[in-house]
C-alpha cells in the first residue's frame, strides 16, 4: 500500500486528535522563536498557530456532531455540522490576520533589533514540518471521506507551512540586510495571504448551508449510470441533488409504462438505486415512480392559479 493509500484511509477523527496535539507543540516552538529574537513575523507566526488549535478543536467536535445517526429532529442526519467547522474555521483566520496587521504597524512605526535569529528560524522551521506532515495526511483522509471539517483544517496547515516559510526568509533576510522593516513588512504581507483563505474557507462553508449541488463530475457519473437504464419505456427527469456534508443525495422521477405492475416497476426502481449508490460512494437516492404519460406537478404557487 502506498502512503498517499495509508494516509487516506486514516481516520478524520484521529487525525482531528493529532492536529490538536500538533498545534499545541508548535504554539510553544513558535512563542518560543518568538521570544528569543523579538521578531515580530514570528510572532505572527505563532499567532496563526493558536488559531490551528482553536480551530482543530471545533473542528473535532463538529466530526462527532456529523458522525451522529439521524434522530426526531434531525431526520437526514448531522452531517451539516462539518461546514460550521470550515465557517468558524475561516473566522478565526480573520480575526488573526486582524491581529498580525495590527502588530506588523506597530513593529514598522517602531523597528527593533532581532537577536538569537538562528534559533528562531530553527524552531519555526521543526514546527513547520510537523504541521506540513500533518497536512498532507489531512487532505490525503478528506478526500477519500469527503469531510469538509479535515480539508478545512488541513488546507489551514497548510497556509501555516506557506506562511513560516515566507517568515524564515524574510526574518533572515532582516538579521542580515540589517533592514528592520523587513520583519513587519512580512508579517503583514503573510495576514494578506491568510486573510484570502479565511474568506474561502468561509464561502465554501455558506455554499455547503444553502445545499449545492453535486460536482459536475459526480453529476456526469448520476447521468452516465442512469443511460444504462434508459429505454423506450423508460426515461428519467427532474434530476436535482445536494450535499450535506461527507452525505451526497439525488432526487428523480423514474417514468415506466402505466400497465406495469407495482412489483414490476419497484424492482427496476431498486435496481436504478442500487446502481447509483454503487457508482458515487455516500449517494442517497430518491424516486418517484410515475407512469410514461404523467407529468409531475411542481407545487409552485403560480400553478396554482
Amino acid at each position: 500500500m502506498s502512503l498517499a493509500a495509508a494516509a487516506q484511509r486514516l481516520n478524520p477523527e484521529l487525525l482531528l486528535r493529532w492536529s490538536v496535539a500538533v498545534a499545541v507543540l508548535t504554539i510553544a516552538l513558535k512563542t518560543l522563536a518568538w521570544w528569543i529574537t523579538g521578531s515580530v513575523g514570528l510572532l505572527s507566526d505563532a499567532m496563526e498557530s493558536g488559531v490551528n488549535l482553536a480551530s482543530a478543536a471545533f473542528a473535532l467536535l463538529m466530526v462527532k456532531i456529523a458522525s451522529r445517526p439521524a434522530d426526531d429532529d434531525h431526520p437526514y442526519g448531522h452531517h451539516k455540522a462539518e461546514y460550521f467547522s470550515a465557517g468558524f474555521e475561516g473566522l478565526l483566520i480573520l480575526l488573526a490576520a486582524f491581529g498580525i496587521v495590527w502588530a506588523g504597524v506597530q513593529r514598522l512605526l517602531e523597528p527593533q533589533p532581532l537577536v538569537q535569529v538562528g534559533w528562531g528560524l530553527g524552531l519555526s522551521v521543526v514546527s513547520s514540518a510537523a504541521n506540513g506532515a500533518l497536512a498532507w495526511a489531512m487532505l490525503q483522509s478528506a478526500r477519500r471521506h469527503r469531510s469538509m471539517a479535515l480539508e478545512g483544517d488541513g488546507r489551514h496547515l497548510l497556509t501555516d507551512v506557506w506562511t513560516s516559510a515566507g517568515v524564515v526568509v524574510g526574518v533572515g533576510l532582516a538579521a542580515t540586510t540589517g533592514w528592520l522593516w523587513l520583519d513587519p513588512a512580512v508579517a503583514i504581507g503573510v495576514a494578506v495571504n491568510i486573510m484570502r483563505e479565511g474568506v474561502r474557507l468561509m464561502w465554501r462553508s455558506s455554499e455547503g448551508l444553502m445545499d449545492s449541488a453535486l460536482e459536475p463530475e459526480v453529476l456526469a457519473q448520476v447521468e452516465k449510470t442512469l443511460a444504462q437504464f434508459s429505454h423506450p419505456t423508460i426515461r428519467f427527469d427532474h434530476v436535482a441533488s445536494r450535499r450535506s456534508g461527507s452525505r451526497r443525495f439525488v432526487d428523480l422521477h423514474m417514468h415506466m409504462p402505466g400497465a406495469w405492475t407495482l412489483g414490476r416497476a419497484a424492482a427496476v426502481r431498486g435496481s436504478v438505486e442500487q446502481a447509483l449508490m454503487s457508482a458515487v460512494p455516500g449517494l442517497r437516492a430518491t424516486i418517484q415512480l410515475l407512469p410514461s404519460d404523467v407529468e409531475p406537478h411542481s407545487g409552485d404557487e403560480e400553478d396554482l392559479l
